[in-house]
């Protein structure tokens, strides 16, 4: 274990070192990060943020606003980001949560332990593991590491763990080897989106400007003949 301790916390080093602080999750409120957490299911960020530059131009981004506003309304307003029919669902189901679990009241529902949260959240139609971390991360301050493609592909490919790791796995895996602080999670899981977005593609990595090039497997054995061939 500390072996893999040095190696992560020199996968976090690297990163860091390249990209800065990331300052994310970019919102400003508790309430904007769940939405924009619902938003950004399997769509890039910039169409999130057309989605809630809508919400806020007509000034529907309070609590009540939202949960007032008709499901066919929202859903308009947030097209950008896609899906915005189900989206706007889910978003309705979540607003519905909080209001008949906590009254409306994101303090006292952020006050709850985070496996009861957790669990809670992952009732709510719409939810799955990905969203319910990153509000849990993000908006609540808890300190859960949030796991997602990049994450996956990235580990895999420097060959840490295995090509079809469940989440639960990666997560437990970077929990074990990572200390448990919410900082720490926050700009680590912004630095694995960064890398993946600009380096880890999933078709054609772009191996040679990657940070972490030196300590990853799938480089050693093909990255450069890769990029010589393209």
């Amino acid at each position: 274990m500390p072996e893999l301790r040095s190696i992560i916390g020199q996968i976090y080093k690297n990163l860091y070192e390249h990209y800065g602080p990331r300052g994310w999750w970019p919102a400003d409120s508790q309430l904007e990060v769940i939405i924009g957490a619902i938003l950004t299911q399997a769509v890039a960020w910039k169409n999130v943020e057309k989605a809630i530059e809508n919400l806020k131009g007509e000034g529907l981004l309070g609590y009540q606003d939202l949960l007032d506003l008709p499901e066919s309304k929202l859903a308009d307003l947030i097209k950008p980001a896609l899906y915005n029919r189900q989206k706007a669902k889910k978003i309705k189901a979540m607003l519905g949560f909080i209001e008949l679990q906590y009254q409306g009241q994101l303090e006292s529902m952020f006050q709850t332990p985070l496996e009861v949260l957790r669990s809670q959240l992952l009732g709510v139609w719409g939810i799955g593991p990905e969203t319910a971390d990153s509000i849990l991360l993000y908006a609540g301050h808890k300190a859960i590491f949030v796991v997602d493609t990049y994450t996956k592909r990235i580990f895999y490919r420097l060959g840490l763990v295995e090509e079809n790791i469940s989440y639960a796995e990666m997560q437990d895996y970077i929990q074990a080897h990572l200390a448990r602080q919410v900082e720490l999670y926050n700009e680590f899981h912004a630095l694995l989106v960064a890398l993946g977005a600009e380096c880890c593609h999933k078709k054609r990595p772009q191996c040679l400007k990657c940070p972490l090039k030196n300590c990853c497997q799938e480089y050693t054995l093909a990255g450069i003949r890769k990029q010589e061939v393209e």
